[in-house]
């Protein structure tokens, strides 16, 4: 299983669209998926066409199982012409009131994403975390094997990475296994003016080590959240084309560095007792 956690504590940045542009691009790859919507917001969820759940995360955070996640989990309303269609394990209003209750755990509440997926079999989960720092966040971190920080060219786009990055490594710090990792940050919405120039570089320059390609600014990308659809579904909009490619790109780059940090692991774990 390979879990990824798209994460930033600063909203508006376009977290959803990246996880959903990744779970598009994993459908098209056949690969069985499952989004995990820790976002109260919920746009994920109704961004896979699910739009009154029945269940969802909350159960398994609400009420601490092993394994849990396959119990919640839901085919989403994807095309199944677009390839494997993914499951949501879905956001619901509850949601919004679970992290209060989470923070008043004696034993800490912050490995219950990790317990739920315990011994569950999807190939790919993509985690799709709230602007925030907070616990729900934090399960994420303690459940994932790598993080992909999603950021905006924009003025506070450094900081916010930065107070992301230390984060992550305070959680790494905390994991018997080291992770997740970094995987990387990608620049969304990258538009062609001046500003988003001058901001995209000065994030190239700080965090050059972690630089994956960027995700451009089009106008298909939000059309097919707006309509429940993969980006590989609407083929005939204006850039629609252009974006699936570059989610393409970003989950090969990300099933890789999974790929090369498993055999590393291997190797370092090789030898005499």
């Amino acid at each position: 299983m390979v879990s990824i956690a798209i994460v930033n504590q600063k909203g508006g940045v376009g977290k959803t669209s990246v996880a959903l542009g990744l779970a598009s691009s994993a459908a098209k790859k056949d690969l069985e998926t499952l989004i995990v919507d820790l976002d109260p917001q919920g746009n994920a969820t109704t961004g896979l066409g699910i739009f009154e759940p029945s269940k969802g995360v909350v159960n398994v955070l609400d009420d601490e199982f092993f394994g849990g996640i396959n119990k919640v989990a839901e085919r989403s309303n994807w095309p199944s012409d677009c390839g494997q269609i993914p499951y949501v394990a879905a956001s619901t209003p509850d949601l919004s009131v679970c992290e209060p209750r989470l923070a008043t755990d004696p034993l800490g509440a912050q490995n219950r994403l990790s317990l739920s997926l315990e011994n569950s079999n999807w190939p790919l989960v993509i985690v799709d975390c709230p602007p925030s720092l907070g616990l729900l966040t934090v399960n994420a971190l303690f459940a994932v094997d790598m993080t992909l920080v999603v950021t905006e060219p924009g003025a506070w786009s450094v900081d916010g990475v930065a107070r992301m990055i230390q984060t992550i490594e305070k959680i790494q710090t905390r994991r018997i296994d080291s992770k997740p990792s970094i995987a990387g940050i990608a620049v969304n919405r990258l538009g062609r003016t001046r500003d988003d120039s001058y901001w995209n570089a000065k994030l190239e320059e700080v965090y050059s080590e972690f630089q994956l390609p960027k995700i451009h600014l089009r106008t298909a990308v939000a059309e097919a959240s707006a309509q429940s659809l993969p980006i590989h579904g609407l083929v005939n909009r204006s850039g629609a084309v252009e974006a699936a490619a570059e989610f393409d790109h970003l989950l090969t780059l990300l099933l890789e560095n999974d790929y090369s940090e498993n055999n590393s692991n291997e190797e370092d774990s090789d030898g005499c007792l």
